[in-house]
């Protein structure tokens, strides 16, 4: 089992013909992703050969989706582009649309998020994320393949980098699925999201949450946890020594007075029973004893 994503998704490309599109669906396709076509408005009735495949082109989303039938999406086009791509998908009721682009204006990603929430119909992962992975059936965004196998937990995290070193870090017990779900003030799928998702799925026995500085999405997940959530869940928080008032890599992760502070989400995750790590090795250690 997996959630948002599995064996059966059936993707296309926004921005395949681009430098960074085209390198991300050869890695895509090399580890199982079921890539049907891009889409290039303007370039519509290409073939594309990427690692010996050959994909179609297409001008719209509508278009890709009614001759592929797919229904995912994954955003690599350029921010002053990705308000209209995501719209775009959304239009077409693709029901998943991975945006990897950073740099998208809050404003455009709070026009597109309140967009797919009045449709109901597609869900946003992103933007500025790695994207999605359900190891050994599909993998959208730009999450290495090989460095974890398919297993029995659920990762949620603010950071791609860190994602990817908790992977690795447990390896040994392998992943239903792991989101990164990007570190922008506003993202398309919260913290919560993906725990209530994970909390239904059979397969996903337990659960790590990677936060950040900035916000209060942690304290919010906190709160859900406590009234929604029977499996064990780990957490770990970056940014301790970040400094006050100075954003740190992500758009969103900026601490104010005593607002939003690592600390202080440490102590709001810990209070309803969540043990937090003081390092991502840490925490995976939490997470093994918590699964014997």
């Amino acid at each position: 089992m997996a959630i948002f994503l599995d064996k059966n998704s059936v993707v296309i490309v926004q921005g395949m013909t681009g430098s960074e599109g085209r390198k991300h669906t050869e890695r895509m396709i090399a580890s199982g992703t079921n890539i049907a076509g891009g889409v290039t408005p303007g370039k519509g009735g290409q073939v594309v050969e990427i690692a010996g495949a050959q994909l179609p082109v297409f001008n719209s989303v509508e278009e890709a989706k009614t001759q592929t039938g797919a229904n995912v999406s994954v955003v690599f086009v350029p921010p002053k582009f990705a308000k209209a791509a995501v719209l775009e998908a959304i239009a077409a009721e693709i029901e998943l649309c991975v945006v990897i682009t950073e740099g998208i204006p809050v404003h455009d990603t709070a026009i597109f998020f309140a967009q797919a929430q009045r449709s109901g119909k597609t869900r946003i992962i992103g933007p500025n994320c790695p994207g999605i992975i359900s190891p050994g059936q599909s993998n959208v965004g730009i999450t290495p393949a090989d460095i974890t196998s398919s297993g029995v937990i659920g990762l949620v995290s603010k950071s791609g980098t860190l994602t990817y070193q908790m992977m690795y870090e447990l390896r040994d017990l392998g992943f239903t699925t792991a989101i990164g779900i990007g570190g922008d003030p506003i993202v398309g799928t919260t913290h919560i999201d993906a725990l209530a998702a994970f909390e239904k799925d059979p397969e996903t026995k337990a659960i790590v949450m990677i936060g950040e500085i900035g916000g209060d999405a942690e304290e919010r997940a906190a709160l859900y946890i406590k009234d929604h959530l029977t499996k064990p869940v780990v957490a770990y928080v970056a940014g301790f020594t970040a400094p006050e008032g100075k954003t740190m890599g992500h758009a969103g992760a900026i601490v104010s007075g005593a607002s939003g502070t690592a600390a202080g989400k440490k102590q709001a995750l810990e209070a309803v029973g969540v043990k937090v790590g003081k390092t991502p090795s840490e925490t995976a250690n939490l997470l093994r004893s918590l699964i014997k």
